[in-house]
Parts: C-alpha cells; structure tokens; sequence
C-alpha cells in the first residue's frame, strides 16, 4: 500500500472507531488538573487517569503502530490530525520549533493579567519534554513577558537553551543559556537612517509634546518602539482622547525626524507619514480623519526610499 495512503487511512479509521473527543477530554483534565489533597478530587483525577489509560491501550492494541496513533487521539482533533498529515506530506519534514503568538493567546482566553491558560502551559511543557525549541512572540517588553512565563513555565524550562522570546515585534530575541548570544538586538541590523529616525522620535516625544499629552501620557519603557500609554483608566473617554491626541502627535513628529533623515521638506515628509500609516491601519485613518489631519495625498504618493 501507498505510505502516504496508509497514514491517511489509519488516521480514518483511528477517529472513525474510537471516541477521541472523551479521550482528549480525559487527557486535557489529567494534564491541566493534577491531584490535590482533597479526596474527592483525587478520586476523581485517579478515575479519569485509569479511564485514559484504558482509552489508550485499547487503541495501542487495536494498531500495529498503535503508540503513536494513541498520542495523536489523545491530543488532536481529527481535523487538527488531518492537517498535521497534509502540512507533513507537504513539506516532507517533522516540525522543527513550536512557535506561540503569546499576545495572540492572551486575547483569546480573555486574559487581563498575564496569565497563560494552563491548557497551553501544558501543552508547552510537553513540546519541551519531547525536545522541541520553543519560540515565543509578543509586542511587550522582555520584561514584561519575562515575569509570566518563568512563572507559569518555571525557571528550569525557561532557562533551558530551548526556549527563546522575540519581543517587542521583533526588536530582539532572548534566548537564556547562549552565553554573548543570549540576548540580540536585531534592530542594530537596521540601516542607521532608520536607527537615527527611531532616536530623534524617542527622545523629543514628551519633550516636544503640547502639555496635555505630557500630563496625559507616559512614555512605555520599550526598547525599540515608541509608545505613549494614557494615564487615564482603559476605555475611558479621557484615554481614548489623549490617545487619539499622541498620536496625530506622534505622526507629526515622525514627519519631522524623516525629513531631516532624507533630506525632505518637512511638510511632504509629514504628508508622506500620514499617507503611509492611514493606508496601513483603519483606525489611524478614523483618527486621522476625525482630527481632520488625513493628507490629500495617497500611500502611493510616498518615495520608496
């Protein structure tokens, strides 16, 4: 028989005979819920441990390569297994890094304090225990991020060698245990035009700011992003003011730091940065356009260089 078809196949009749939606239930609970001093509790994780191991070796026995086929169903969804094989027979390699949009992750469980659902810390510790490199993606600070993940991580998996943060969207990467490696600044690979625009507009954001969005806002302590945060409570009429304010600010002083990086007037370098970013994000074009500052002039309009 086809190799590629035999996989297929085993994979239909895997989830055709056995109820893997209880299976990975029986799983998720065991991982994510370990025993605790109560009694009733840990009859209850004992019941769901024997009712997995059950589970599993029935599958085991069922298959010649049952082993693995027990490992798929008790943790992949029949669609999430077909996908795996597709990517699999695509690519004609195994996955070589587990890569997590933590922010991404965060919004999803609805999360306000930094904290990974378990679900995921588990399946994270798992990846790592099978020796997978794991990367770590988010827009906050390193060490923001930093705190909750040795946290709900632990201290031995983050400083293993194997796990590595890129934070603030790619400004650096932190990766622990790599000696002079451990932590790169990639933004220092940028041209220096670039790095000295970034410098103009960290250093004169506040300083050049009308005095409303200097009481209004603070400066985030980022490595190599410019964010000014309100301090007025999240959602409030207040914030979503000076926000909208900073940024109209923002983008001006931009245009400034641009036309003295290219040699441009500053008028159609501040025209170019309103063009650029109203064409790239929706909202800074409602901004924009409610502040009456959008540019007569389009997105291709701006020179490439």
């Amino acid at each position: 028989m086809n190799r590629t078809r035999d996989r297929y196949d085993l994979l239909y009749e895997l989830y055709d005979r056995f109820d893997t939606r209880t299976l990975r239930a029986y799983q998720t609970f065991v991982d994510v819920f370990p025993p605790v001093d109560s009694r009733v509790a840990l009859d209850h994780w004992q019941d769901a441990e024997s009712a997995l191991a059950e589970s599993k070796a029935e599958i085991r026995e069922s298959f010649d390569r049952g082993e693995p086929l027990a490992a798929i169903a008790a943790h992949a969804s029949r669609d999430e297994a077909f996908t795996a094989l597709d990517l699999c027979e695509r690519h004609g390699r195994p996955v070589s890094a587990f890569v997590l949009d933590v922010d991404e992750t965060l919004r999803s469980a609805g999360s306000t304090d930094n904290e990974i659902p378990r679900e995921t810390l588990g399946f994270l510790t798992e990846f790592h225990e099978a020796g997978m490199p794991i990367v770590i993606c988010t827009g906050q600070t390193l060490e923001n991020v930093k705190g909750f993940l040795i946290q709900g991580l632990g201290s031995e998996i983050f400083h293993s060698g194997d796990l590595s943060v890129v934070y603030e969207a790619g400004t650096g990467a932190f990766t622990p245990g790599h000696g002079p490696e451990t932590k790169q600044l990639l933004y220092e690979e940028l041209d220096e035009t670039i790095q000295n625009v970034f410098y103009r507009l960290r250093s004169d954001v506040l300083s050049e700011a009308p005095e409303e969005i200097r009481r209004g806002c603070h400066l985030q302590g980022n490595e190599f992003n410019v964010t000014l945060k309100p301090n007025f409570e999240i959602g409030s009429a207040d914030a979503t003011h000076v926000i909208d304010r900073a940024l109209v600010h923002q983008l001006r002083l931009l245009g400034s730091a641009v036309s003295e990086a290219c040699d441009a007037s500053e008028d159609d370098a501040m025209a170019w940065v309103r063009a650029f970013y109203a064409n790239a994000d929706p909202e800074i074009r409602t901004v924009l356009e409610a502040e009456d500052e959008l540019p007569d002039r389009s997105a291709d309009d701006v020179p490439d260089d």
